[in-house]
């Protein structure tokens, strides 16, 4: 397909075809960043997170992640996987299976979260995923505080996330960026949970390997504003709820599927006043 008509048409094409979702899907590239500033007239993704970065914002968590990670966070996946840091920031290695990393805190309302993000994987599949607002679907077992069913989380297993938890998911850095809702009253992921739209990109022009970005993804109402930035790059995406109640209240977790790597750096969680 690639040959026919070309890459740049091409994954558009194969991303409706093969997405086992029916969203409108989007293909993006980089904006250059000289000095700082993004360059050009800002687009209508640029736009909708600037309004949604604007008003006040007060600090409710702040991380280096330099220090001793247990001080601040708990492990789903522990034994198969490692979080070691130093003082360039805390690596999660999903060697051997998948990960969740969550903070102790939970925070409610509206939320802006920011951390430096460098992928340390050879990229052979599997996503990196940001959740936001965790809770547990109420019944017993499975209690809206998530840390009194930490044990049937050992093995991270995906299906023990998107059945028993409310929550937002944010996909990244695998060629493509997906939002979903998860719905634990029918337990089902693909077509059930998806946000609107999904974006597609050039995995090698963005979140490429030893390069850092500064990521911040804005919760705000129904939607989700994402910011992905660097010295000589940029990319914006908004990830919108249409169809299922909001989450408002929760944990913040970090999960790498089996076979990633990332360092993590100056993670700060702020909630709109």
């Amino acid at each position: 397909m690639i040959d026919r008509i070309g890459e740049r048409q091409a994954y558009p094409v194969l991303a409706r075809t093969l997405s086992k979702a029916s969203l409108d899907t989007k293909v993006l590239f980089p904006i250059p960043v000289v000095d700082g500033v993004v360059q050009g007239e800002p687009g209508p993704l640029q736009q909708a997170f600037d309004n949604a970065d604007a008003g006040k914002w007060t600090t409710a968590f702040e991380d280096d992640l330099t220090e001793d990670w247990t001080q601040n966070w708990f492990l789903d996946g522990e034994g198969t996987s490692t979080v070691t840091n130093s003082p360039e920031g805390m690596e999660m290695k999903a060697t051997d299976s998948h990960m969740v990393l969550w903070t102790n805190e939970s925070f409610a309302g509206d939320v802006k979260i920011e951390y430096d993000f460098t992928r340390t994987d050879p990229y052979q599949g599997g996503v990196c995923i940001v959740y936001i607002q965790a809770t547990g679907r109420g019944d017993e077992g499975y209690e809206k505080d998530i840390t009194k069913w930490n044990d049937y989380r050992e093995e991270a297993n995906m299906g023990f996330y998107f059945r028993n938890m409310h929550t937002y998911h944010v996909s990244y850095a695998c060629g493509y960026l997906r939002g979903r809702r998860y719905r634990p009253d029918i337990q089902k992921m693909n077509t059930f949970s998806e946000l609107d739209p999904e974006f597609m990109f050039d995995q090698e022009e963005m979140f490429e390997l030893g390069a850092t970005y500064r990521i911040t993804m804005i919760k705000r109402g129904q939607s989700i504003f994402i910011q992905a930035i660097n010295e000589e790059k940029a990319m914006y995406f908004v990830l919108n709820n249409l169809k299922w109640d909001p989450v408002t209240e929760g944990r913040i977790g970090l999960r790498q599927m089996k076979g990633r790597w990332s360092i993590y750096k100056n993670f700060k969680v702020s909630v709109a006043e």
